[in-house]
């Protein structure tokens, strides 16, 4: 494969993983890293690299979308990315000390657990709750547009949620991913943040946890231009028309090809990680 058919192949791939991504709130990383790894060979630790630099790219792109519609919660956000950038900058230092093997494996249980949440679908939106003291102490609550109007909404469970953007921060910056699912189930499962505010704040806050990340993949050389490039316009490019269309189309089917998508990958990279072959 010449160079100018690989960076046409990574653009294709990347634009596929980061529309799915955007629709569904898991993130264009758990497809673009098994991609790279598993249909054109690149090293995992380099696809985990051009991953989060894609990462940082999306939230900048679809995630002022969010931000400007009055979907996403930037006080949330910023308040919770204390935690993911903690764990991010954790798990990118305990990634240069793990094989390609072990992430391998890793990487394939949670492609696992994202198939597992395709399959299921979206929660339905949880009935409005009153803020608790923490979070009124915080000032969390807030608003969000629901057929042409504000509808209020309030947040609980703060600790819980921070703890679990921890481990979501952390599992970015081991495997490159923006860990949109975990994000969504800590806000939306545990805090009873509306499910789009959910999944909006994630995209708003994936791109600070990625860099957090990112920045020591790059001291230890392992994000490659030729490869980071194309995967970033790709993701990128998916993910801004994937915004567009996520206010308007139904995406059950969509969200059943894409688990079917994410478990076979899952299989293939735990069966390679245990063999070898990654």
């Amino acid at each position: 494969m010449t160079a100018l058919e690989f960076t046409l192949v990574v653009l294709a791939l990347s634009a596929l993983a980061g529309f799915l991504g955007a629709l569904t709130g898991l993130g264009g990383g758990v497809v673009v890293v098994p991609a790279l790894t598993l249909a054109l060979g690149v090293d995992m630790k380099y696809a985990i690299g051009a991953s989060l630099v894609s990462v940082i790219a999306t939230s900048s792109g679809a995630a002022a979308a969010y931000v400007r519609e009055g979907f996403s919660s930037i006080r949330i956000g910023m308040f919770l990315e204390i935690a993911t950038t903690i764990g991010a900058i954790v798990g990118a230092l305990l990634a240069s000390r793990v094989s390609t093997h072990a992430l391998a494996i890793i990487f394939g249980l949670v492609l696992l657990q994202a198939a597992y949440l395709s399959f299921k679908g979206q929660p339905q939106e949880a009935a409005r709750v009153e803020s608790d003291a923490l979070a009124k102490r915080l000032r969390m609550g807030g608003a969000y547009p629901v057929a042409g109007a504000r509808e209020q909404y309030g947040v609980r469970h703060v600790p819980g949620g921070f703890g679990m953007m921890f481990g979501a921060g952390a599992l970015s910056g081991l495997l490159g991913i923006g860990s949109g699912a975990v994000k969504v189930i800590a806000m939306d499962r545990i805090m009873r943040i509306p499910f789009k505010v959910s999944t909006t704040t994630s995209n708003f806050m994936i791109g600070v946890t990625a860099a957090a990340s990112a920045g020591l993949y790059l001291k230890h050389g392992y994000i490659n231009p030729h490869v980071a490039m194309p995967v970033m316009l790709g993701v990128l490019g998916g993910a801004l028309l994937g915004a567009k269309v996520l206010v308007h189309a139904r995406v059950k089917t969509l969200r059943l090809v894409f688990g079917v998508v994410i478990l076979a990958l899952a299989i293939e990279m735990i069966v390679n990680g245990i063999t070898g072959k990654v």
